[in-house]
Protein backbone atom coordinates (compact mmCIF):
# COMPACT_ATOMS: atom_id res chain seq x y z
CA UNK A 1 0.00 0.00 0.00
CA UNK A 2 1.36 3.24 -1.43
CA UNK A 3 1.92 5.49 1.72
CA UNK A 4 -0.85 8.99 2.11
CA UNK A 5 1.08 12.31 0.99
CA UNK A 6 -0.10 13.73 4.03
CA UNK A 7 2.46 11.47 6.45
CA UNK A 8 5.55 12.61 5.20
CA UNK A 9 4.78 16.20 5.91
CA UNK A 10 3.62 15.04 9.73
CA UNK A 11 6.50 12.79 10.17
CA UNK A 12 8.98 15.44 8.64
CA UNK A 13 7.58 18.33 11.25
CA UNK A 14 7.38 16.29 14.03
CA UNK A 15 10.59 14.94 13.98
CA UNK A 16 11.97 18.70 13.08
CA UNK A 17 9.66 20.29 16.04
CA UNK A 18 10.10 16.92 18.40
CA UNK A 19 12.46 18.50 20.97
CA UNK A 20 10.49 21.85 22.03
CA UNK A 21 7.26 20.07 21.21
CA UNK A 22 8.12 17.81 24.17
CA UNK A 23 9.00 21.07 26.11
CA UNK A 24 6.01 23.05 25.71
CA UNK A 25 3.12 20.24 25.03
CA UNK A 26 1.16 20.10 29.06
CA UNK A 27 1.77 17.39 31.22
CA UNK A 28 -1.46 15.94 31.40
CA UNK A 29 -1.57 16.75 35.01
CA UNK A 30 -1.61 20.41 33.60
CA UNK A 31 -4.99 19.97 31.42
CA UNK A 32 -8.24 21.61 32.23
CA UNK A 33 -10.41 19.21 35.07
CA UNK A 34 -12.44 18.67 32.09
CA UNK A 35 -9.55 17.59 30.05
CA UNK A 36 -8.56 15.56 32.75
CA UNK A 37 -11.82 13.63 33.78
CA UNK A 38 -12.29 12.17 30.57
CA UNK A 39 -8.83 10.54 30.31
CA UNK A 40 -9.55 8.92 34.23
CA UNK A 41 -13.02 7.58 32.49
CA UNK A 42 -11.68 6.50 29.42
CA UNK A 43 -8.73 4.65 31.73
CA UNK A 44 -11.67 3.48 34.04
CA UNK A 45 -13.62 2.20 30.98
CA UNK A 46 -10.59 0.71 29.36
CA UNK A 47 -8.22 -0.71 31.48
CA UNK A 48 -10.26 -4.40 32.48
CA UNK A 49 -10.19 -5.03 28.62
CA UNK A 50 -6.96 -5.50 27.66
CA UNK A 51 -4.04 -3.86 25.92
CA UNK A 52 -4.55 0.08 24.93
CA UNK A 53 -2.31 1.75 22.11
CA UNK A 54 -2.26 5.88 22.04
CA UNK A 55 -2.73 6.47 18.41
CA UNK A 56 -0.04 9.47 17.81
CA UNK A 57 1.62 9.20 21.17
CA UNK A 58 3.88 11.89 20.34
CA UNK A 59 6.64 12.18 23.78
CA UNK A 60 4.39 9.76 25.49
CA UNK A 61 3.00 11.99 28.42
CA UNK A 62 -0.39 10.71 27.84
CA UNK A 63 0.60 7.21 27.39
CA UNK A 64 2.81 7.09 30.51
CA UNK A 65 -0.04 9.09 32.74
CA UNK A 66 -2.61 6.09 31.57
CA UNK A 67 0.19 3.12 32.71
CA UNK A 68 -0.46 5.35 36.31
CA UNK A 69 -3.84 5.04 35.86
CA UNK A 70 -3.65 1.28 35.62
CA UNK A 71 -3.87 0.84 32.00
CA UNK A 72 -1.70 -1.58 29.67
CA UNK A 73 -0.79 1.23 27.54
CA UNK A 74 1.61 1.38 24.43
CA UNK A 75 2.34 4.08 22.24
CA UNK A 76 2.27 4.80 18.63
CA UNK A 77 3.54 7.62 16.56
CA UNK A 78 4.31 8.24 13.27
CA UNK A 79 7.38 10.45 13.79
CA UNK A 80 10.60 8.75 14.69
CA UNK A 81 12.25 11.36 16.59
CA UNK A 82 9.12 11.68 19.17
CA UNK A 83 9.21 7.83 19.70
CA UNK A 84 12.87 8.32 20.60
CA UNK A 85 12.01 10.54 23.03
CA UNK A 86 9.33 8.55 24.55
CA UNK A 87 11.64 5.87 24.90
CA UNK A 88 14.26 7.60 26.79
CA UNK A 89 11.70 9.37 29.07
CA UNK A 90 9.72 6.33 29.87
CA UNK A 91 11.98 3.06 29.50
CA UNK A 92 9.42 1.06 30.84
CA UNK A 93 6.83 1.57 28.62
CA UNK A 94 6.64 0.14 24.68
CA UNK A 95 6.72 2.55 22.15
CA UNK A 96 6.37 1.93 18.13
CA UNK A 97 6.59 3.60 15.01
CA UNK A 98 3.55 3.69 12.82
CA UNK A 99 0.72 5.07 11.39
CA UNK A 100 -2.85 5.43 11.74
CA UNK A 101 -3.78 4.82 8.55
CA UNK A 102 -2.39 1.20 8.37
CA UNK A 103 -1.42 -0.14 12.19
CA UNK A 104 0.67 -3.14 12.88
CA UNK A 105 -2.28 -4.55 15.20
CA UNK A 106 -3.98 -7.86 14.53
CA UNK A 107 -7.62 -7.68 13.96
CA UNK A 108 -9.55 -7.51 17.38
CA UNK A 109 -6.37 -7.12 19.74
CA UNK A 110 -7.08 -3.85 21.25
CA UNK A 111 -9.39 -3.40 24.69
CA UNK A 112 -9.19 0.37 23.50
CA UNK A 113 -7.66 2.91 21.82
CA UNK A 114 -6.96 6.45 22.65
CA UNK A 115 -6.30 9.34 19.82
CA UNK A 116 -5.20 12.55 21.43
CA UNK A 117 -5.16 15.53 19.33
CA UNK A 118 -3.75 12.85 16.82
CA UNK A 119 -6.69 12.92 13.84
CA UNK A 120 -6.83 16.69 12.84
CA UNK A 121 -3.54 16.83 11.01
CA UNK A 122 -5.12 13.71 8.66
CA UNK A 123 -7.14 14.85 5.46
CA UNK A 124 -11.15 14.60 6.21
CA UNK A 125 -11.16 12.34 3.32
CA UNK A 126 -8.65 9.84 4.54
CA UNK A 127 -10.35 9.82 7.97
CA UNK A 128 -12.77 6.82 7.31
CA UNK A 129 -9.94 4.62 6.64
CA UNK A 130 -8.31 5.97 10.25
CA UNK A 131 -11.55 5.05 11.75
CA UNK A 132 -11.95 1.88 9.91
CA UNK A 133 -8.30 0.66 11.63
CA UNK A 134 -10.04 1.59 14.87
CA UNK A 135 -12.78 -0.44 14.12
CA UNK A 136 -10.44 -3.58 13.25
CA UNK A 137 -8.04 -3.28 15.44
CA UNK A 138 -10.45 -2.85 18.80
CA UNK A 139 -12.31 -6.34 20.12
CA UNK A 140 -15.77 -6.31 20.62
CA UNK A 141 -16.59 -4.02 23.48
CA UNK A 142 -13.52 -2.23 23.45
CA UNK A 143 -13.48 1.08 23.81
CA UNK A 144 -12.55 4.61 21.96
CA UNK A 145 -11.24 7.78 23.13
CA UNK A 146 -10.93 10.54 20.48
CA UNK A 147 -10.11 14.10 21.39
CA UNK A 148 -8.84 17.03 19.49
CA UNK A 149 -9.71 20.43 17.71
CA UNK A 150 -12.86 20.60 16.47
CA UNK A 151 -14.04 23.82 14.38
CA UNK A 152 -16.26 24.60 11.38
CA UNK A 153 -14.50 22.87 8.53
CA UNK A 154 -11.43 25.46 8.74
CA UNK A 155 -8.42 23.97 7.02
CA UNK A 156 -5.14 25.52 8.39
CA UNK A 157 -2.14 25.34 6.50
CA UNK A 158 0.88 27.02 9.55
CA UNK A 159 4.29 27.22 8.25
CA UNK A 160 6.25 27.42 11.86
CA UNK A 161 5.50 25.92 15.34
CA UNK A 162 6.57 24.96 18.36
CA UNK A 163 9.74 26.84 18.63
CA UNK A 164 9.51 28.24 15.49
CA UNK A 165 10.43 25.66 13.72
CA UNK A 166 9.61 25.26 10.26
CA UNK A 167 6.59 22.57 9.80
CA UNK A 168 4.86 21.67 6.27
CA UNK A 169 1.52 19.47 7.94
CA UNK A 170 -1.62 20.69 7.94
CA UNK A 171 -4.93 20.90 10.28
CA UNK A 172 -8.50 20.47 9.78
CA UNK A 173 -11.04 21.61 11.92
CA UNK A 174 -13.53 19.63 11.62
CA UNK A 175 -17.55 20.16 13.28
CA UNK A 176 -18.27 17.89 16.03
CA UNK A 177 -20.87 16.30 14.47
CA UNK A 178 -19.24 15.05 11.19
CA UNK A 179 -16.62 13.20 13.12
CA UNK A 180 -19.67 11.53 15.44
CA UNK A 181 -21.01 10.41 12.21
CA UNK A 182 -17.69 9.18 10.37
CA UNK A 183 -17.00 7.23 13.76
CA UNK A 184 -20.99 5.88 13.41
CA UNK A 185 -20.52 5.00 9.68
CA UNK A 186 -17.27 2.89 10.38
CA UNK A 187 -19.27 1.00 12.97
CA UNK A 188 -18.15 2.70 16.55
CA UNK A 189 -21.02 3.89 18.85
CA UNK A 190 -20.90 7.13 20.34
CA UNK A 191 -21.81 7.59 23.93
CA UNK A 192 -20.07 10.48 25.18
CA UNK A 193 -19.39 13.87 23.40
CA UNK A 194 -17.77 17.10 25.05
CA UNK A 195 -17.42 19.85 23.08
CA UNK A 196 -15.08 22.88 25.26
CA UNK A 197 -14.97 26.33 24.62
CA UNK A 198 -11.58 28.38 24.28
CA UNK A 199 -10.47 29.79 27.40
CA UNK A 200 -7.06 29.46 29.59
CA UNK A 201 -5.11 31.15 25.97
CA UNK A 202 -6.66 28.50 24.09
CA UNK A 203 -7.84 29.54 20.92
CA UNK A 204 -9.54 26.75 19.22
CA UNK A 205 -12.57 25.04 20.45
CA UNK A 206 -12.28 21.30 21.36
CA UNK A 207 -14.17 18.07 21.32
CA UNK A 208 -13.60 14.66 23.33
CA UNK A 209 -15.38 11.33 22.08
CA UNK A 210 -16.18 8.40 24.01
CA UNK A 211 -16.99 5.35 21.78
CA UNK A 212 -16.84 1.42 21.69
CA UNK A 213 -17.37 -1.47 19.09
CA UNK A 214 -20.55 -3.60 19.66
CA UNK A 215 -20.14 -6.93 20.08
Amino acid sequence: MTEPSHLAAIRESYDTVAADYTRLVKEPAELDPVSRAMLAAFAELAAPLGPVADLGCGPGKVTAHLAALGVPVCGVDVSPRTIELARTAYPELRFTVGSMTALDIADGELGGILAYYATHHTPPQWLPTVFAEFHRTLAPGGRLMLAGHVGNGEHLRPTRAYGDHPVSYESHLLPPDRIAELLHRAGLVVTTRVVQEPEGGAKRQSGTFLAFKPE
